[in-house]
C-alpha cells in the first residue's frame, strides 16, 4: 500500500506535533507511522473519541507512537493508496507542543 501525505497533513505536523525522527520534511515520518499503524489494524470508520461528527469517506488511523495523534486519511481501495488529509490530537487543548517561532523559521528557511 501506497501512502500519500498532503501539505496540509505535513505542516500541521510540523507546527503541532514535531518529528521524532529529525527530518526537516515530515511527509516520510508521516507515511510511516500511518503505513505500521494501519498494519497494526488501528484503522476505524468513526473518530475515536475525538472532535465531533465523522467526516464523509475519511478513516482514522490511530498513531502506534503517540496515542493522542489521530491521522484522517482517505483510502482508495483500487489505487492501493492511503492519502492522509490531516491529523489532530484527541484530548489535548492549548498550545501546540512546538512553539510558533520554531514552525515561522522553518517556513522562512523552505
Amino acid at each position: 500500500m501506497t501512502v500519500a501525505v498532503s501539505d496540509h497533513a505535513g505542516e500541521r505536523f510540523r507546527q503541532r506535533v514535531a518529528a521524532r525522527e529529525g527530518g526537516l520534511d515530515p511527509r516520510l515520518e508521516i507515511a510511516g507511522r500511518v503505513s505500521r499503524a494501519w498494519a497494526a489494524g488501528r484503522v476505524a470508520d468513526q473518530p475515536p473519541d475525538g472532535p465531533g461528527k465523522p467526516t464523509r469517506g475519511a478513516l482514522y488511523v490511530a498513531d502506534l507512537v503517540d496515542r493522542d495523534l489521530v491521522f484522517v486519511v482517505r483510502h482508495d481501495v483500487r489505487a492501493g493508496e492511503v492519502v492522509v488529509i490531516t491529523l489532530w490530537e484527541r484530548e489535548r487543548l492549548g498550545e501546540p507542543r512546538v512553539p510558533r517561532r520554531f514552525t515561522d523559521a522553518l517556513r522562512d528557511s523552505d
